[in-house]
């Protein structure tokens, strides 16, 4: 049964946390969907989560969901703010959208500790620093 079910492979789209300024000038830190794709992505759902362990005490965060109806070929959208004190946690982001008609998803985790200078590379398209998975 499950062997029958046709699961396409996403290629061409990254998930990124940058350090950049706020509205207010202070910094802050984003996480980005970037599209590398030549094709529109089109309801585009990413859920996002934290959890782990801080302090030996088992975590978790609240579970946000994010909508899109489309992200533009070659293009990035801002998903949401960050906060420090949950780079501790292991942090995911599971994304699901639609090419055409074929439906994709994919789960990105930042593993806790992972969001730090030592682990910056260029971001594609955005030309700015920061920590990327493909």
């Amino acid at each position: 049964m499950r062997k029958d079910i046709h699961a396409p492979k996403v290629e061409g789209v990254a998930m990124a946390v940058v350090l950049e300024q706020d509205e207010a000038g202070d910094e802050a830190w984003y996480v980005y969907l970037i599209n590398q794709r030549d094709e529109p992505l089109e309801n585009v759902l990413v859920s996002s989560r934290g959890y782990g362990e801080l302090e030996g005490e088992a975590r978790r965060t609240s579970e946000m969901r994010h909508f899109l109806d489309t992200l533009e070929p070659r293009s990035w959208a801002r998903i949401e703010r960050i906060v420090e004190d949950v780079f501790g946690l292991s942090n995911q982001y599971w994304l699901s959208y639609y090419v055409g008609r074929e439906l994709y998803d994919k789960k990105y985790i930042f593993l806790a500790g992972s969001i730090e200078e030592g682990n910056f590379t260029t971001v594609p398209l955005m030309e700015k620093r920061g920590v990327l998975i493909q």
